[in-house]
């Protein structure tokens, strides 16, 4: 019988020397081994674990379940935020009313490349969007995600470098292993039929396809926000409002090169 990987979480009341070796030992008497251990957000400890039988974890949930100084708040499989909370140490935050949508600030751009990369090295269709303002971050994030995923990346549009409109793609460019990053503004704003074409054929492709500015380019297509399997949110800092008139604007004025946006 292989071994099932599982995510406890608890939270400690009273932090008296010797807790965690306490734990460690009872883990130990369970045969449950430990694969990684971090302190997650204010007064908590996760770690993922590894268990032969299900019912040692039934057991180890009931035994921490008597000790009054810690709290038991998650014991369940691992899911992809419980992976990145042991990593980082911090969990990534969902929107409360829309629970498809995760927010980050700059100073999370770590935990961000690395939720992407976990998304981008999962088989099959994905539509992920990215909201937020110019040189925040966001295609750099899409990047750095797509080398640690080891995934090709393609820009569909763009204004990374230069204005990049895509009208076709060669032959070895039609990869389901590919990332297609489109850029929902420069679409909108400079493509002809023969792009949206292009946008069509990549979106029936089982691959990974990551739009910036989301709420933009489901104004030029037939796609709408329901559609894209996450929203992902980069701001500067925690009260910065995203808009997109500034940048619309600012996507008029520069026909060529650089706009405010590239980065």
């Amino acid at each position: 019988m292989e071994k099932t990987e599982w995510y406890l979480e608890y939270e400690i009341k009273y932090n008296r020397p010797g807790l965690l070796g306490d734990i460690s030992s009872l883990l130990g008497m369970l045969a449950i081994n430990i694969i990684t251990i971090n302190g997650v957000e204010n007064s908590k400890r996760g770690m993922l674990i590894l268990s032969k039988y299900d019912e040692h974890i039934t057991r180890l949930e009931s035994i921490l379940n008597t000790i009054d100084i810690i709290e038991v708040t998650k014991l369940r499989k691992p899911k992809l935020r419980d992976r990145l909370a042991v990593r980082h140490g911090k969990y990534i935050h969902r929107d409360t009313d829309d629970r498809k949508t995760v927010r980050f600030v700059r100073e999370e751009l770590g935990i961000l490349v690395d939720f992407m990369a976990e998304l981008f090295k999962q088989e099959g269709h994905k539509l992920v969007g990215i909201r937020g303002m110019p040189r925040v971050g966001k295609t750099e994030s899409v990047v750095a995600a797509s080398v640690s995923a080891n995934k090709r990346w393609l820009f569909v549009s763009s204004t990374l470098l230069k204005q990049t409109v895509r009208s076709q793609l060669i032959e070895g460019e039609y990869n389901t292993d590919n990332i297609y990053i489109i850029d929902g503004v420069v679409s909108k704003r400079r493509a002809n039929e023969k792009h949206w074409q292009l946008i069509r054929e990549i979106m029936q492709l089982p691959a990974i396809k990551v739009v910036e500015h989301p709420d933009i380019f489901v104004q030029a297509t037939e796609y709408n926000l329901d559609d894209f399997d996450y929203i992902i949110e980069l701001r500067s800092h925690e009260d910065e409002e995203i808009t997109y008139e500034p940048m619309e604007q600012q996507q008029d004025s520069h026909q060529d090169g650089f706009s405010m946006f590239d980065f």
